[in-house]
């Protein structure tokens, strides 16, 4: 689909008559066309656009870095890797944030951006990839809600008869509950504020609890573990674990909510998620590795000890939020399906509520069945990574961006954005072998349905 065939259903926005202007910081689109959708679109302050993007990254996958970033780094490639995603992951970001209107049109779907930028092709690929990595980012939620749910019950009931599969299936329920009650994006609003709580929640007791157990323990082993072999392998992965902490996917999506200057404001939103934002899950993730060393988990939760009333209060904010937080990367899908089944009017009407049920219900049906079927997190992590996370969050940007900014770089910058395209290639194809090896010998180790 090229420039004058990717025009999905566009309207002009009104605004001031001016001619498109362009800078070295970003595209200044006074007159832009804004693609139709039936989801809310520059309703949101750049400052609730901040909190969506620290949502995702403060969730409870935030409990799993000691064990899929820290053991397989250690000490010292694990906090330069963290500390170099974040750098990293926030120049990537500010780079798409700043062609949002490229052309004079307002991307608000990244398949958009590629379709008008380099083709049909590209269009369809990008959303391919994208949709694949939202779907594997929502499998991993689920399977975080189950065994937050089954940490919280073996508490008080260890007896062995409810299996996490168990728990994945009520907890893709409640994503199905909460996708029929929240229409967009947008509508998240208070659960937005919830969502923080319960993140402040079982980040501090987490973090309480791990540092007790650390000042109390015996000397760690901060060893990494595995032969040679293994160790580059899973070195790959948790590369591509690095890139999932911060990263969406989906920056033209959350971008298209913001009010204008839809690229100031983005910038603004960018800057909180990797200032303030980011430091909760920095500080979990090296006190969790301090505390527990090698034998950090995927599941910080499964690690710690302390009272039971505050492991359960951990456990069941954990679970909570992870419904919230699914919402945010399912919301592409749900935008794709309202807008092209043309479902308008009042969200509580039934004709709307039966097309959420069904539609939303159903994906999200698909998704906890596999996320029961092979409930491996730290693979998921890895292959969503590996496929999508990189290209779409360091690949493509870089090269969008000498594009959209080709009369105004110099060849000393386009070198180093085609530096960034060439070795962040490289790093994702490592990490897809890396991946699959991980999900083959799970495979091997867990059956189907596994109780882990």
């Amino acid at each position: 689909m090229g420039k004058n065939e990717q025009r999905e259903e566009m309207s002009i926005v009104s605004s001031p008559s001016n001619p498109q202007k362009m800078d070295d910081h970003h595209v200044v689109a006074l007159e832009v066309e804004v693609p139709e959708t039936l989801h809310q679109v520059g309703t949101d302050s750049w400052f609730q656009v901040g909190v969506v993007l620290s949502t995702g990254i403060n969730s409870a996958y935030a409990l799993g870095y000691a064990g899929t970033i820290m053991v397989p780094l250690g000490w010292t490639g694990g906090v330069i890797g963290l500390v170099l995603s974040t750098l990293i992951s926030l120049y990537a970001s500010t780079l798409m944030a700043k062609i949002h209107e490229y052309g004079g049109k307002r991307h608000i779907r990244y398949r958009d951006l590629a379709g008008f930028m380099y083709g049909r092709t590209a269009y369809v690929i990008v959303w391919a990839s994208q949709y694949a990595n939202l779907f594997l980012i929502n499998i991993g939620f689920i399977i975080l809600g189950g065994q937050a749910l089954k940490a919280f019950y073996v508490l008080f009931k260890d007896d062995h008869r409810m299996k996490l599969a168990y728990f994945i299936a009520i907890a893709g329920l409640a994503c199905v509950l909460f996708a029929i009650a929240v229409p967009t994006l947008s509508s998240l609003r208070v659960w937005l504020a919830i969502s923080s709580v319960f993140s402040l929640i079982y980040l501090t007791i987490v973090f309480v609890l791990a540092l007790r157990d650390g000042i109390n323990s015996p000397p760690r082993d901060y060893s990494i573990p595995g032969s040679k072999i293994n160790r580059v392998f899973t070195t790959a992965g948790a590369a591509a674990n690095l890139i999932f902490v911060f990263n969406t996917g989906m920056i033209p999506e959350i971008q298209a909510t913001v009010r204008a200057p839809v690229v100031d404001n983005m910038l603004k939103a960018l800057y909180f998620q990797f200032s303030l934002g980011s430091v909760p899950v920095h500080v979990v993730t090296y006190v969790g590795y301090w505390a527990y060393g090698s034998s950090s988990t995927s599941y910080l939760l499964n690690n710690v000890s302390g009272p039971v009333w505050a492991k359960a209060l951990a456990n069941i904010t954990a679970f909570l939020q992870a419904i919230i937080a699914l919402h945010i990367f399912a919301s592409p899908t749900y935008e794709y399906l309202d807008t092209k089944y043309a479902i308008k009017g009042s969200a509580v009407a039934i004709r709307n509520l039966a097309f959420r049920a069904l539609v939303r219900g159903g994906y999200l049906a698909l998704t906890t069945f596999l996320s029961a079927l092979l409930p491996f997190l730290g693979d998921f992590m890895s292959l969503s990574g590996a496929i999508s996370s990189i290209p779409l969050t360091f690949i493509l940007p870089n090269h969008m961006y000498i594009i959209a900014m080709k009369n105004n770089l110099s060849s000393l910058q386009k070198s180093w954005h085609l530096l960034n395209v060439i070795f962040f290639s490289v790093v994702a194809a490592a990490a897809l072998v890396a991946a699959f090896r991980l999900i083959a010998v799970d495979s091997k180790t867990y059956h189907t349905f596994a109780d882990l």
